[in-house]
């Protein structure tokens, strides 16, 4: 029988940029530049207002409902909620806080689920939100030239 377990993922970036335009490569990552792993497109939709879904709209009312936006206060901080990619009974929480530091951006990430999260998950979330945090950089790079 499968047992609740947790997972927390956090990583810290110092990215050389103002934090409007980190605030904007977040939400473009989390949007339509986002890419799977193997570069293949997966452009996602957010609606960036409190109670906003974030989805993948497949058309013809298919798709993937991924979470609401808890919380946005352009450009320092952004917090989603709900079932993200598990299609099992699990609930997690991201959030993305952005601090001025200088002429950079402190960007901290944070990951947290409970739920019937199998181990091959948890050991891949690592991976997996590195490559969307190394993207996040990338977009910011792509804005800044």
């Amino acid at each position: 029988m499968p047992t609740v377990e947790s997972f927390e993922f956090s990583r810290e970036e110092l990215i050389n940029a103002p934090a409007d335009i980190v605030f904007q490569a977040i939400l473009d990552e989390i949007g339509p530049e986002c890419l799977m792993e193997n570069g293949n497109p997966m452009p996602m939709k957010v609606e960036a207002w409190p109670g906003g879904r974030w989805f993948r709209d497949l058309g013809n009312n298919a798709g993937h409902f991924w979470g609401h936006v808890q919380v946005i206060k352009p450009p320092t901080l952004l917090e989603l909620t709900g079932p993200m990619f598990m299609s099992y009974p699990a609930s997690n929480h991201v959030q993305y806080k952005l601090v001025a530091d200088g002429s950079f951006t402190r960007l901290k990430f944070l990951h947290r689920a409970i739920g019937l999260i199998p181990p091959e998950h948890r050991t891949g979330m690592e991976q997996g939100w590195g490559y969307k945090l190394d993207r996040v950089r990338e977009l910011v790079t792509r804005k800044t030239k």
